[in-house]
């Protein structure tokens, strides 16, 4: 289970408090959607809980409550912050909180020039798994091009570099398959629909439904302006934030 417990949020350049006291239980399997005005601090809880430097922890805390973790992913993190069956994720960076099954897919996924699709794909895929289970080159370009299929997602891409010349639906549909590469166990949407056409956005909840489908203990925190995400997906918990707090 990841637990939120009354987490106040400021942003570090102002010090401005955009989070007030949120608390927050998201349990295996479930589906939240996080609704709310532009500002209302939707995707600065979403940034945090992945530890983006920008904000900082006015108090409270982020919780994994007994997760079954291979033993060898454990002893990659902070130790500090490890306390019985309670790892404190509010104090890990966000490597380590991505090591333990924690995933954002931005609302702006960054072009890297220069730095190949399918190889950054097999460095994440391979740092998130034990030795015994990392891929060669040839047997990793194998399974990455199962995971693509599953999607739809244009093979075409695999030989480019990072969203480099990406069109928004492919950036935005590369964030899904970097979801099927790495199985996060908990995972947060920021407006993944953001600028995309009918058709691409269609294709990509179409991609997170086939993901739940894949692996159902999943739980999600989606933030989206797409008036039928539930034709697509079943939500089982529907959240209102409003000037910070949710309401």
């Amino acid at each position: 289970m990841l637990k939120i417990s009354n987490l106040k949020i400021k942003l570090v350049e102002s010090g401005k408090e955009i989070v007030k006291n949120v608390s927050l239980e998201i349990k295996h399997g479930e589906i939240h959607l996080l609704n709310g005005k532009n500002g209302s601090g939707k995707s600065t809880l979403v940034n945090t809980l992945m530890g983006n430097p920008n904000f900082s922890i006015d108090s409270g805390e982020i919780l994994l409550i007994s997760e079954n973790i291979n033993p060898e992913i454990l002893g990659r993190i902070d130790k500090d912050a490890v306390s019985g069956d309670q790892i404190i994720v509010s104090e890990l960076e966000p490597t380590d909180r991505s090591l333990l099954g924690l995933f954002l897919a931005n609302q702006y996924p960054t072009e890297i020039p220069g730095v190949s699709l399918t190889s950054f794909l097999r460095l994440i895929y391979n740092t998130h798994k034990p030795k015994a289970e990392q891929l060669p080159v040839f047997k990793f370009r194998t399974y990455l091009e199962e995971k693509a299929k599953l999607i739809n997602y244009p093979m075409d891409l695999l030989k480019r570099n990072l969203n480099e010349g990406f069109s928004g639906g492919e950036k935005k549909k590369t964030e899904i398959l970097q979801m099927l590469i790495l199985e996060p166990k908990y995972i947060f949407l920021d407006e993944i629909d953001s600028g995309l056409d009918k058709s691409s956005v269609q294709d990509v909840f179409n991609g997170i439904a086939k993901y739940i489908e894949i692996f159902p203990h999943s739980s999600f925190i989606i933030i989206t302006h797409y008036d039928k995400v539930k034709e697509f997906l079943t939500i089982d918990f529907e959240h209102e934030m409003s000037s910070g707090e949710l309401v």
